[in-house]
């Protein structure tokens, strides 16, 4: 999830409220929805924005859930909606902070990114310790994700969490996966190393890197496919991911959901068909630099989903010309879902979008 802020830095709840319900599409959108993450911009926004912003989905995750619930007549829901909470911080003990923020206000599970806690040498010690000291002080013991992401690792020569200490962290039975935001090599390094991190139970891997999964579940014919598949159980001994965390996923929620369907089914025809407009999409935000979450706020901003589309100060932004000429590439690349994915799994702009919505 990206945070909706306001010129001065600010949570803007409202918008924040009508994006959770929107990335849901309504059953259609997303499973989880995670907050607080690199998407949304914790390591630039105070930590109070950090708490309030993990307060807010979660309440909206539970109206979702009631009502995807009412509307099967009262029946639990074929796919209730998880809140995840990222509770990393710049100093363990906001971390904390937040690790029992997130359990006090529901959030279903914490994300953790260790190697981005200053003054945490010991990752492993800081989560048997310190974390599992505060889970057992509550009554209510959420799981906690680990998050390995280069790109805000503190120390440039411990980049990834090794993979001893990853197993090391997956015995204890909070810890239930972990989200990797990395190259195909450095995620194969932890898919290939699952099965010896399933000594507790069950261990998730989750692909950060999203388009990855166009790769790993692409199936291949003929001998190239038998070879394919012996490498497969070799590099990954049978231990495929079990999720994908997308940011592009904040414009184009539907999208992805099919997206992770139809590459779990190992359906060719149409991964290719979504594999196009969402790496249409990736092109369309890369071309103005490392602005990406600028461009998810002002795709949804063009939609009507929210009103703000400003970033938090560090965030590369986009010029006016700039955003001008990615509202026109967004345009194109929803003309291109609608052409190739086709509904239901075009994402809905919400009826009471906001009247200046450019797009209809």
């Amino acid at each position: 999830m990206v945070t909706i802020l306001d010129a001065d830095g600010r949570l803007v709840e409202h918008d924040q409220r009508a994006l959770v319900q929107f990335v849901i599409q309504g059953g259609y959108g997303a499973d989880v929805v995670f907050a607080a993450g690199t998407t949304g911009e914790w390591d630039r926004v105070d930590n109070e924005v950090r708490q309030r912003v993990v307060q807010v989905c979660s309440e909206e995750v539970a109206k979702a859930n009631a009502s995807l619930m009412l509307d099967q007549g009262g029946s639990s829901p074929v796919r209730a909606v998880e809140s995840w909470a990222g509770i990393t911080a710049h100093t363990a003990n906001e971390t904390l902070e937040n690790l029992e923020f997130a359990i006090e206000h529901g959030a279903d599970a914490a994300v953790l990114a260790p190697l981005s806690i200053r003054g945490v040498a010991d990752p492993v010690r800081f989560v048997q310790h310190d974390v599992s000291d505060l889970l057992d002080s509550h009554r209510r013991r959420i799981p906690v994700y680990l998050y390995d992401n280069a790109d805000i690792a503190i120390d440039p020569s411990v980049s990834h969490i090794p993979t001893r200490q990853v197993k090391a962290m997956s015995r204890l039975d909070f810890v239930r996966g972990i989200k990797v935001s990395a190259s195909r090599r450095v995620l194969g390094n932890y898919t290939k190393a699952a099965a010896s991190f399933r000594e507790r139970g069950e261990f998730g891997i989750y692909v950060g890197s999203a388009m990855l999964i166009f790769d790993l579940f692409r199936p291949r014919s003929g001998w190239l496919g038998v070879i394919d598949e012996h490498w497969q159980r070799y590099r990954l001994r049978g231990s495929l991911p079990i999720g994908v965390v997308s940011g592009p996923a904040n414009a184009l929620p539907r999208e992805w959901a099919r997206a992770w369907q139809v590459c779990r089914g190992g359906d060719a025809e149409r991964m290719d068909q979504l594999r196009r407009v969402l790496e249409t999409f990736r092109r369309r935000t890369h071309e103005h630099g490392n602005a990406t979450i600028a461009c998810l706020k002002r795709a949804l901003a063009s939609m009507g989903v929210i009103e703000c589309a400003a970033v938090a100060a560090g965030t590369p932004n986009l010029d006016a010309a700039a955003g001008e000429r990615f509202d026109r590439s967004f345009a194109e690349v929803r003309e291109l879902s609608q052409e190739l994915v086709g509904e239901p799994w075009v994402t809905v702009i919400p009826p009471d979008a906001h009247p200046s919505a450019a797009l209809r």
